[in-house]
């Protein structure tokens, strides 16, 4: 299997941190992967929140809901480590964008992981996609 390639963004329009908890170590002694995608959700949440939204649910009327999501881990962390999770918004199209993520160790500067979640807006009362609000993009370009 070829090994997944994400080109990231050079500049992050929020930064985060979160210390890593005893719940988010796994068997290995290290975070488990399952966790950091909670750790992402969580800074986007944090992002959104940041813009000025409530959350995923009404952003300019629309829900967001996650689309794919790829993650490349560059090294382990582990208890008690805090990270500095880093978020923006990138590649536009008519129903969604793409949100990138860089979490770094805050004290040695290691890079954790990369990663990407594409994210699609949806209109629940009509039960369909919709295209990305105006003043979300305006927010975030």
């Amino acid at each position: 299997m070829a090994r997944l390639k994400i080109e990231m963004p050079v500049d992050y329009q929020f930064e985060t941190e979160m210390k890593v908890r005893i719940s988010d170590i796994n068997f290995g002694m290290h975070v488990g992967h399952d966790r950091f995608i909670s750790m992402l959700h969580e800074a986007r949440f944090r992002f959104l929140r940041f813009l000025g939204y409530a959350g995923e649910a009404d952003i300019d009327g629309q829900s967001l809901l996650v689309s794919d999501l790829a993650v490349i881990y560059k090294s382990p962390s582990f208890l008690g480590d805090c990270l500095t999770i880093q978020v923006t918004v990138a590649e536009f199209n008519t129903y969604g964008c793409d949100f990138f993520y860089r979490v770094t160790n805050s004290k040695t500067g290691a890079l954790v992981l990369e990663a990407k979640t594409g994210g699609v807006f949806y209109d629940y009362t009509k039960k369909k996609v919709s295209p990305v609000p105006e003043p979300f993009v305006s927010k975030t370009t």
